[in-house]
């Protein structure tokens, strides 16, 4: 008892006293849970993904072990407020613009699927609960890590926020509760929303139907079967030795591929990596949808015509296939029939390109986007498929009256 008494004296000495001395230790330490603490490598796994002079990021173990006991066993804050997922840049004009460098989404589909019913079943309630913010603070108390993902936690977060408090009261300690409510809102924000959607009345007879909830598709048109697995962040050679930033999923060559978004078309044609591909950029400008291998020959939907063309979510782009690794155009060098799908988020223009790309891991999204499949039908003489129900979302509208 006299040993653990002296112990907690040293502790509170050095909080009280500390400050002076540790400040001039440049060290930015992230919010984790203790269980983490020794083996958490935030420092190493993101400096190394962008290159910001300014910004250098020292391991402290000092550094560390201060600030670690100033916050757990006194509630103050980490000193110093740097985050090691935020960049600062200067521009041209000395400006300083700070935007996120490193996301690593690691949202499970049982939680995605959870917080969206609570977000859908409570549109219109007096207490709208927005999935985007449940998720945020989730993020924020699990550091990130969604394996320790239990549903008591949510419905905790819910009750609170239905017996009348607001989401910033209650997050207003979490350190980087901010940080993931904007690379989550980066990933999932066009996902739900308000839309409409043509259905089919009693009479057989299409009609529209205004409708709130998930608005994105799946990137595999309804009825066609596929196979897949976690393979984001496996080795891939061919060129130079790289990770694979995307989602792979196995299926018949020419099955029809769905825009999971709506967009404008930024890339369109042949890649030597990618084989024929399309590239779309979310309205947002934050996100960029990827699908790559199409078919040979027929890789396009002849709608799709130019680079700058407006697609809807739900609507058939191409066709897939196997094409790509090759500097020759219309090549299938790829072994299996599959699309790459992958999803890159921009917050910086200086992260469209080069080694600052920032891509996610779609297994979770990919399962999530099954119940929201894009009916299809084939027309013979032309042999295309097209979308059978229609879609119209705000931003279309928005887009369409700037263009008239």
């Amino acid at each position: 008892m006299k040993k653990l008494r002296c112990g907690v004296a040293i502790l509170l000495v050095l909080t009280l006293l500390t400050p002076i001395y540790i400040t001039a230790i440049n060290f930015d330490f992230d919010d984790i849970d203790a269980a983490d603490f020794d083996e958490y490598n935030i420092c190493e796994r993101n400096c190394e993904y962008v290159d910001v002079e300014e910004e250098t990021v020292q391991q402290n173990n000092l550094r560390r072990f201060y600030n670690f006991v100033r916050e757990k066993i006194t509630g103050k804050p980490p000193i110093g407020s740097g985050n090691p997922f935020v960049a600062v840049m200067e521009d041209e004009n000395n400006e300083k613009r700070e935007y996120i460098k490193w996301v690593d989404f690691k949202v499970t589909q049982t939680a995605l699927e959870a917080a969206f019913n609570l977000d859908v079943g409570s549109y219109g309630d007096e207490v709208h609960l927005c999935w985007i913010e449940l998720l945020a603070y989730l993020g924020a108390k699990y550091g990130g890590d969604f394996a320790k993902y239990r549903h008591k936690d949510l419905s905790a977060i819910v009750a609170r926020l239905n017996d009348g408090e607001t989401i910033g009261e209650i997050t207003a300690k979490m350190k980087h509760y901010n940080y993931y409510l904007k690379a989550y809102t980066a990933v999932l924000s066009g996902f739900v929303g308000t839309h409409r959607v043509q259905v089919r009345n009693s009479a057989g007879d299409m009609e529209w139907q205004e409708r709130y909830g998930l608005k994105a598709f799946h990137p595999l048109a309804d009825g066609f079967g596929y196979s897949h697995y976690d393979d984001f962040g496996a080795g891939r050679n061919y060129g130079y030795r790289r990770k694979h930033l995307g989602h792979d999923m196995f299926g018949a060559t020419g099955t029809p591929i769905i825009a999971v978004e709506s967009g404008i078309v930024e890339e369109l044609g042949w890649n030597r990596f990618g084989g024929w591909r399309v590239g779309i950029r979310s309205f947002c400008g934050e996100r960029y949808h990827y699908y790559a291998h199409l078919r040979k020959n027929r890789p396009f939907h002849t709608d799709l015509v130019e680079v700058g063309q407006v697609i809807k979510a739900g609507d058939v782009i191409g066709y897939m296939g196997h094409t790509g690794y090759s500097n020759t155009e219309n090549v299938n060098n790829i072994k299996e029939t599959h699309l790459h799908y992958g999803l890159q988020l921009i917050f910086d223009p200086s992260q469209k390109e080069g080694n600052n790309q920032i891509w996610i891991d779609l297994l979770a999204i990919t399962n999530f986007l099954e119940k929201n499949r894009s009916k299809v039908y084939r027309v013979t003489e032309t042999k295309e498929f097209y979308r059978v129900f229609d879609f119209a979302e705000d931003c279309l509208d928005e887009r369409d009256e700037l263009v008239n």
